[in-house]
Order: C-alpha cells, then sequence, then structure tokens
C-alpha cells in the first residue's frame, strides 16, 4: 500500500491558472483521512507554498513540504530537518560566470530573493511574484555571506540555451543543475535533490520505498521519480519522463493529480 505521496506543484497538482480544482483538494483531503501523507515537493520556497498548504489542510505538526527543488526538508510548521545549501565561492562563480556570458541570475535564500544584475530580468521579477517573496539588489559580496538555498540562471529560452553551452564543464559536476522551464536553470547543491529528499523523508518515517508514489511533470521531478517504487508522470508532463513512469494520469487541466490519488492509492484502502 502506497503510505506517502510526493507531488510537484507548477504543472502538476496546480491547473494552469494556477488553481487547485475541486477535485484534487478533495483527492487531498481523502488521502489525509486514510493516513496517507501528501508531501508538496516544489521548487519554490515554504512562504511561497504556504497558501497552497493551507488550502489542503497541510499545515500539521505531522504535515512536510520539500522546498526549493530538495534543498530543505521541513514540517509545514517551519522546523528544518533537511537543509543543502550553497557556499559564498558557490555564489561568486555562478554570479562571474553569468556575467560572463550575458545571463541573468539571481540566488534565493529562506528570506528572499538576490540579485547583482543592475539591469534585472524580467524572470527574476516573474520568479519574485510567483513564489510571492521579496526581491533584492545587492552587491555581490553582500549576497555571498547569506545563506542561500539555490541559485538560477532565468532568461529568454533561446538565449539561455545558448548560454548553457558556454557553462564550465565542472560546473556540471560540482553542482545538482536541473531546468525546471525553458527559462529557469537551477543550482543546488550536488546532494540536494527531491528524489533525495524524499527518500530522506521516507527513511525519516520508516517507510519502504515501495511505499512511497511521486507525481511530476518536469525534468526537476525526475530524481524523485527514479527513487520511488510509484513513479508518476503527468500527461502534459515532459516526454522523457514518461519513460520512466509506471503510470501516466491524467493531464493537469484534467485533475490529473486526484486521478492518480484515486486510482493507484485510495482503492488499496476501501
Amino acid at each position: 500500500m502506497i503510505k506517502l505521496v510526493a507531488i510537484d506543484l507548477d504543472g502538476t497538482l496546480l491547473d494552469t491558472n494556477r488553481q487547485i480544482t475541486p477535485q484534487v483538494k478533495q483527492a487531498v483531503l481523502d488521502a489525509k483521512k486514510a493516513d496517507v501523507k501528501i508531501v508538496i515537493t516544489t521548487g519554490r520556497p515554504l512562504m511561497g507554498v504556504i497558501d497552497i498548504l493551507k488550502e489542503l489542510e497541510l499545515t500539521n505538526q505531522s504535515d512536510y513540504v520539500i522546498t526549493y527543488n530538495g534543498a530543505l526538508v521541513q514540517r509545514a510548521t517551519g522546523e528544518e530537518f533537511l537543509k543543502e545549501s550553497l557556499t559564498a565561492m558557490d555564489f561568486f562563480d555562478l554570479d562571474n560566470e553569468a556575467k560572463k556570458i550575458g545571463l541573468h541570475m539571481h540566488a534565493i535564500t529562506r528570506d528572499g530573493i538576490y540579485t547583482s544584475n543592475r539591469d534585472i530580468g524580467k524572470y527574476t521579477i516573474h520568479e519574485a511574484t510567483l513564489v510571492n517573496m521579496p526581491l533584492f539588489f545587492r552587491q555581490p559580496e553582500e549576497i555571498a555571506a547569506l545563506e542561500i538555498a539555490k541559485i538560477m540562471m532565468v532568461d529568454e529560452p533561446d538565449v539561455l540555451e545558448n548560454g548553457i553551452a558556454y557553462l564550465p564543464f565542472e560546473f556540471f559536476e560540482s553542482y545538482n543543475m536541473v531546468k525546471s522551464t525553458p527559462f529557469y536553470l537551477e543550482f543546488m547543491n550536488k546532494k540536494a535533490s527531491k528524489g533525495n529528499a524524499v527518500k530522506h523523508l521516507a527513511e525519516k518515517l520508516c517507510l519502504d520505498m515501495d511505499e512511497v508514489m511521486a507525481i511530476g511533470d518536469e525534468e526537476n521531478d525526475r530524481s524523485m521519480l527514479q527513487v520511488v517504487g510509484h513513479p508518476v508522470a503527468m500527461e502534459n508532463g515532459n516526454n522523457e519522463l514518461k519513460k520512466i513512469a509506471k503510470h501516466i494520469t491524467k493531464p493537469n487541466t484534467e485533475s490529473g493529480v486526484a486521478y492518480a490519488i484515486n486510482e493507484w492509492v485510495l482503492k488499496d484502502y476501501k
């Protein structure tokens, strides 16, 4: 029986209007009643997902959330128990490289989004609005002194794709890099991933990975689909991701998360 379901947010739990459909909300509530853990796994910080947790009634001491694409695992009440941050040198290396190849970049902490770009990119502004975080312009030395959860290079898809080709090879070895959207390239601590976070949480809760389902739609969800016993990809998701899925659920426009929970989780509880 599945006892924990890890669910990506954008493109998965949320519909195209970034809303939770009534069917998805009901399925989550039904899963909670069956004592199935529902864990939101997202690239967002806690403050960018707290309203969603409240709507789904996932705010108790026994509820967990995975943020920053796995760099932080915490209770919904805020208590942290797994944290994989980036160093000051990481920031300087990435900031210098982004400026050299002409990409916009920002760093995200638990308190805000920071950039040393005087010409602040529109996708940096978009991210701050999306996750409901304050945006600050600071000098590189000031940003490097902060505790950084992740760094993002953000730009128009063609500009970002071209820029990636110029990144030093050692970056691919030094960081966990995921392209979460066509205009976002994210850098985390090498140990930080949704997969490692889900596995760590399952171990903490004394669950076997065969008792865990993960639902996602993009490349940053790959690591968690790879480690769970029941990987589920969204119909609207990345075609490469679907190749490693045990099940393909309906798209997010048709409450695909609700279908997955009802079809492959709750039937075993009836």
